[in-house]
């Protein structure tokens, strides 16, 4: 059985992008992800974090760090009654020949593979357009873009929907 899934990239939709995130003193949830995705859960959405990190491959932070900061967001998540159902992340840099690192849709489809997801009912919740492109290429084309602070020009955009705010992808996902 397949299962719908609601992916969602890390910095700029869970937390305060603040350019290499690796500690958890650092980390700043954005405002009302938490009822975001409780709401995709009573939906029947699996919720699936799909982030490049390219700070593991700059030296910037190790795998470790990575991985001690997601364990922490995990708990946040599990104490708001939310279940991050897997998270996929790729550690190369923007130069790298990898097929993970978002624009490419390796995760998505290493995630579509190991759980059997049926991207025509999935979502992709992104503040970059290279998230857009990762999830089209992936064949997903219910996508949304926050804007937060960027300027966005919505005719140059691949997104379905641009909305200011996660709390406003509830008023768009609602089946």
């Amino acid at each position: 059985m397949t299962i719908k899934t609601i992916f969602l990239d890390r910095d700029g939709v869970i937390n305060k992008d603040i350019k290499y995130l690796f500690r958890v003193e650092d980390c700043v949830f954005i405002t009302d992800i938490f009822e975001a995705c409780q709401y995709f859960q009573k939906l029947g959405y699996k919720i699936i974090i799909i982030t490049n990190q390219s700070g593991i491959s700059r030296g910037y932070y190790k795998e470790e760090d990575f991985h001690k900061l997601t364990s922490w967001m995990l708990k946040q998540f599990a104490l708001k009654g939310v279940n991050i159902f897997d998270i996929f992340y790729c550690p190369h840099g923007p130069k790298s020949f990898c097929e993970c690192r978002k624009p490419k849709p390796g995760m998505l489809l290493d995630a579509k593979t190991k759980h059997n997801i049926n991207m025509e009912f999935s979502w992709m919740i992104g503040d970059n357009e290279i998230d857009i492109e990762a999830a089209n290429r992936a064949g997903i084309d219910n996508t949304i873009l926050i804007r937060g602070k960027k300027i966005i020009h919505n005719n140059k955009s691949k997104a379905k929907f641009i909305i200011n705010s996660i709390q406003q992808s509830t008023k768009i996902i609602i089946q």
